[in-house]
């Protein structure tokens, strides 16, 4: 038989029955235990699901990774490369790869009466991923791209439909700087909102074919290619793949090509994303500190409460661990009741926002319109794990106050 655990659940079902000076002490670990919990999922939960938005808005704009002229750097002007380059196969069959597919930019500006906006003109082809922007649509719809016809329709952004007071169905000019300088017309399509304005402003959507035939392009010839991935985790495992498998070419007449992945590519972005992991660690490490004071406290009153049964256990020939393991069980036993309704509080209060987006936010500040939610099993378990595992390590110590009481003087004690 386990006498500590034999004992601490006698102790907690007489305390459960009957009265107790510590019973309010118990309650309010309890509920620290429980706000700690559910502000640590709260905050685990907002944080992963902001970055994991945020990433998905600016992937859907540029991809997880991509491949380009090795003279093209970071402008929207780019240098064309083949379009049947051989490792886009071998790219096609790595583990971890989803999707691959061809795009082309060139920067120009839009007039519509009046008003005159400069964006980029992104021209997307027949293999082109529209499921992001499919779900982004305010207004209209996307328009479908074919080998055999180019087609004048294209999606522009809520901001640009604002600034320029254009709706599906509007037509509107859009002019190239270059020589010599060039005009097209184009209709559009649809209008989509990501709230991510750094990107909304400046991207207008395409047919691929209208930036081949005003850059002079042959038929065959893209900016580069978007490859997109399973896991964002794997970023640069798949990034230094996807970089072996293009190889680097060695003769004048092959194209050069660079591979750069989206955090290389938008930095500052990312930083900022990663840099909201701090704000996370503080509070649980705020959270963590408050609740395991408020269990010491709660096992210092215990012990003060049941000085006369650990006299009375040490007259009877009981070692100090024995007893130090009952008040630990009792310990855990409101941790564990504390880590319920945490659980219970914080999960309701996540799954409340996730179904009604009840808590709105500034899209121009913070790129979304309401709190995003990412519940995950693994970060629920982890933060128990983590919870139970640290407070109980904090009450190691003042357990040890045990061994400094006397058995004479504990019998006496009233």
């Amino acid at each position: 038989m386990n006498l500590p655990y034999f004992i601490a659940e006698r102790l907690i079902r007489g305390r459960r029955e009957g009265t107790s000076f510590s019973r309010p002490i118990n309650v309010i670990a309890i509920a620290g235990i429980a706000t700690g919990l559910a502000v640590m999922i709260l905050a685990v939960a907002i944080l992963t699901g902001f970055k994991q938005q945020i990433r998905e808005k600016i992937i859907g704009f540029g991809s997880n990774i991509q491949i380009v002229n090795y003279d093209s750097n970071l402008s929207f002007e780019t240098v064309p490369v083949r379009q049947g380059q051989e490792f886009v196969s071998i790219i096609k069959n790595i583990p971890g790869i989803k999707h691959v597919q061809v795009f082309a930019t060139k920067a120009g500006i839009i007039k519509a009466g009046d008003n005159i906006q400069g964006v980029v003109l992104k021209g997307v082809g027949p293999d082109f991923d529209w499921s992001y922007f499919a779900a982004s649509m305010s207004e209209g719809e996307v328009f479908m791209v074919s080998d055999s016809t180019r087609t004048d329709r294209v999606i522009i952004s809520k901001k640009i439909s604002d600034m320029l007071r254009l709706r599906t169905g509007d037509s509107f000019a859009m002019h190239f700087v270059q020589d010599p300088p060039r005009m097209r017309k184009f209709v559009v399509s649809g209008i989509y909102e990501t709230s991510l304005e750094e990107f909304d402003k400046i991207y207008v959507f395409c047919d691929i074919g209208h930036i081949k035939r005003l850059n002079g392009w042959d038929d065959d010839q893209v900016s580069g290619f978007e490859v997109f991935i399973d896991n964002f985790g794997k970023l640069d495992e798949m990034t230094a793949a996807v970089r072996a498998a293009v190889g680097y070419q060695l003769f004048r007449d092959e194209d050069k090509f660079s591979v750069i992945s989206i955090s290389d590519k938008y930095p500052q972005i990312f930083d900022w994303l990663n840099f909201q992991d701090i704000n996370v660690i503080i509070i649980i490490l705020l959270m963590l500190t408050v609740a395991g004071f408020n269990m010491v406290s709660n096992l210092l009153i215990l012990i003060l409460e049941k000085t006369n049964m650990i006299g009375v256990l040490k007259a009877l020939g009981s070692h100090d661990k024995t007893i130090r393991d009952v008040f630990l069980y009792q310990a855990a036993y409101l941790i564990g009741k504390g880590l319920f309704w945490g659980n219970i509080i914080g999960i309701a209060l996540s799954l409340l926002q996730l179904k009604t987006g009840l808590i709105s936010l500034d899209p121009s500040s913070y790129y979304i319109k309401t709190v995003p939610v990412n519940l995950e099993l693994i970060h629920i378990v982890l933060l128990n794990a983590g919870t139970m595992a640290a407070i109980l390590v904090m009450l190691l110590i003042p357990s040890k106050l045990i061994g400094r009481i006397s058995p004479v003087k504990a019998i006496r004690y009233d």
